[in-house]
């Protein structure tokens, strides 16, 4: 008996439906303001080091880049924590995974 996956949208009731749908677009709203505050703070912090600079100092230096590396690879997992279930863990990954199981266990049931 092959069992299809239900998402969040499918297996609930209206209402549910309704709270599953809100809790996304705020698990969308809050990735996409920490990605516009994340530009409009390292764009600020270039400027300030551009005119703090020496004349004929290069900009191209490591800690002028911290903050936007550090801080880049806290909105890398905010953004795997919003849309990595998409790219990794999606329906049609667990429809696979159910299918590899199911034929394990019907390979282990003949031997």
């Amino acid at each position: 008996m092959s069992r299809r996956y239900k998402s969040d949208f499918e297996e609930h009731q209206p209402e549910d439906k309704y709270v599953a749908a809100e809790r996304k677009v705020k698990r969308l709203k809050g990735f996409y303001t920490h990605l516009i505050v994340y530009l409009c703070v390292n764009i600020f912090i270039v400027f300030v080091n551009i005119n703090d600079l020496e004349p004929g100092e290069s900009y191209f230096k490591i800690e002028n880049f911290f903050t936007a590396f550090f801080w880049g690879i806290g909105l890398l997992v905010h953004g795997l924590s919003v849309f990595g279930h998409i790219f990794f863990f999606g329906s049609r990954w667990e429809e696979r995974k159910i299918k590899e199981f199911m034929e394990e266990d019907k390979d282990s049931k003949w031997e």
